[in-house]
């Protein structure tokens, strides 16, 4: 079973929102993370959202392509 994904953005952020459609096509469960509600977040993804983030594994950074989020997914923790 797939663990659920952390989607780390900010509001009006159009590259966020084509994060969240490849999210949504790829039929994965995740949450929003608003980094803007933690400077330390902030510090962190300012310039790297979107970010996808599961649990003990290295994250994805934007940009990235449907396919790279299946694999993403798929593969092992690392």
């Amino acid at each position: 079973m797939t663990k659920r994904l952390t989607l780390f953005h900010t509001d009006r952020c159009h590259l966020c929102d084509d994060a969240m459609a490849l999210l949504e096509i790829a039929n994965a469960p995740y949450q929003k993370v608003d980094i803007l509600a933690q400077p330390d977040l902030m510090r962190r993804y300012a310039t790297r959202i979107p970010v996808v983030k599961q649990e003990g594994k290295s994250s994805l950074n934007w940009p990235f392509t449907l396919q790279q989020l299946y694999n993403y997914i798929q593969e092992e923790k690392s």
